[in-house]
């Protein structure tokens, strides 16, 4: 009797030995490269503050918001997302949400009707490249996009900031062409 409790036992510690852990092990998420973190960052050190701006070139003028006042938010700061509501004269559907993902930045695109759902065409970005620098970053678009985007070339938008820091840049690239751009002057906040 003494010999089957023996064995019982071994084979209880045997296979608790060799099977998964009662603790899972934390799994840490790759960090961003050293350029992406610092240009993360410079747009963190902006948080909580609102600035003007002005639209630059819109390839379909039947579209354009040159006659309507721009201003960004950038409204709140975690170690991993920055938000920023784009509004145009007094469309404030818009946020730019900039994430930090599986080791790299990735851009949202989130559209919300008057009573805060979501609108149809929601969500759509992508992630960072590798041309970047510390001042401006690349999002080509991701999988999702190229099925919920109307246009079939491929978008890619960009954030870049001058090197003195005066002003931030909002680009959208379609196929190779420059579709839209739009410029905030970061030297004076509106708060």
């Amino acid at each position: 009797m003494k010999k089957t409790v023996f064995l019982f036992g071994l084979v209880f510690l045997f296979i608790n030995a060799c099977g998964p852990s009662a603790e899972k092990e934390e799994v840490e998420e790759p960090g961003l490269t050293e350029t992406k973190q610092s240009f993360f960052d410079h747009l963190t050190s902006l948080c909580g503050k609102k600035f003007a701006g002005q639209e630059i070139y819109m390839a379909n003028e039947e579209r354009s918001f040159g006659d309507q006042e721009m201003v960004i938010h950038f409204k709140s700061c975690e170690e991993d997302e920055i938000r920023i509501p784009f509004h145009i004269g007094e469309d404030s559907s818009r946020t730019w949400v900039l994430l930090v993902e599986d080791g790299n930045l990735r851009l949202r695109h989130d559209h919300r009707y008057e009573d805060g759902t979501p609108e149809e065409r929601n969500l759509y970005g992508g992630y960072s490249d590798n041309k970047g620098t510390e001042l401006s970053q690349y999002f080509p678009q991701d999988e999702y996009s190229k099925k919920i985007l109307e246009y079939p070339p491929k978008h890619e938008w960009s954030f870049t900031l001058s090197e003195d820091f005066s002003t931030f840049a909002y680009c959208l690239n379609v196929g190779e062409e420059l579709f839209f751009l739009a410029e905030f002057d970061l030297t004076k906040p509106l708060n």
